[in-house]
């Protein structure tokens, strides 16, 4: 059961755990999608994304990008057991449920591992649950059995906490193996009290419905510290260790420069240098 008069105990509680040493750093990485979903992007920039997804630190957990670039990350990507992941209904969240799934599968047979969809949010919000299940089902049959479904319900956008919460547990109920904050389209991303509440709902799936899923915070995750706050929030709900590659992400791009800094490695994966010059 969710309340949100809670919330501001739990972030309290968390950021007393919060620890931004080398080891949160790369669970971090370990955990990371690198992402790249920009209008400009091209093979080129995806060519060296791929390549800053496989660092000393460890390799992050999957790389996602645009459906043009799938091929290319998966043959990039083929020998570092690093996903691909992909959007789709991205940015706006559409209600066509056939057009998602006909989206999907194309991703999926260009060798997509992982599929984040936009959840129908402003239909939701507007009372129609109807039409965010139907693409809710409709991309989790065009994903079959083994590609991971994301969804992304876009809490930026939600005036309050209980629907982010109902939203999590909605998706979830329909074939949802994360839930996820933002697109980083939007001005809010990310925020502690929106990973509360999803984490809550996924808490709460766990221990009344039986299925598992797991959490990705994105839209804003800059520093070692978002991080580390982040997955304090997620063991003080879910328990120490809960958050996994397979059970929790962050979606990001330019934080895996800050989680190396704090490993005392450089941009390009090089020891650091030390020392006043």
């Amino acid at each position: 059961m969710f309340n949100p008069k809670t919330v501001a105990d739990v972030i309290e509680r968390a950021e007393k755990k919060a620890v931004a040493n080398a080891e949160t750093a790369r669970r971090a990485i370990s955990v990371l999608d690198l992402t790249s979903l920009n209008d400009d992007d091209t093979p080129e920039i995806i060519e060296a994304l791929c390549k800053r997804a496989q660092t000393p630190a460890g390799n992050t957990a999957a790389v996602c990008v645009y459906a043009p670039f799938v091929e290319l990350s998966c043959r990039a990507l083929r020998e570092a057991e690093v996903k691909t992941a992909t959007v789709v209904n991205f940015p706006d969240g559409g209600t066509n449920a056939q057009r998602v799934a006909d989206e999907t599968a194309d991703c999926i047979a260009k060798g997509a591992d992982e599929v984040d969809l936009v959840l129908p949010y402003k239909a939701f919000l507007a009372g129609d649950t109807t039409v965010a299940k139907d693409v809710l089902d409709a991309t989790r049959t065009a994903c079959g059995p083994k590609i991971t479904m994301k969804v992304i319900l876009e809490t930026g956008e939600y005036d309050d906490l209980t629907k982010v919460y109902d939203a999590a547990r909605l998706a979830i109920k329909h074939g949802a193996n994360f839930v996820k904050t933002s697109t980083g389209k939007v001005p809010v991303g990310a925020t502690p009290q929106s990973a509360v509440a999803m984490l809550t709902a996924i808490r709460d799936a766990r221990d009344e419905d039986g299925v598992a899923a797991g959490f990705k915070a994105s839209g804003g995750v800059k520093t070692t510290d978002d991080a580390a706050l982040y997955l304090a929030i997620a063991d003080e709900i879910m328990g120490d260790g809960w958050a996994t590659p397979q059970t929790f992400r962050f979606g990001a791009s330019g934080v895996l420069t800050a989680l190396l800094a704090t490993c005392g490695l450089s941009k390009d994966g090089t020891a650091a240098p030390t020392g006043s010059y």
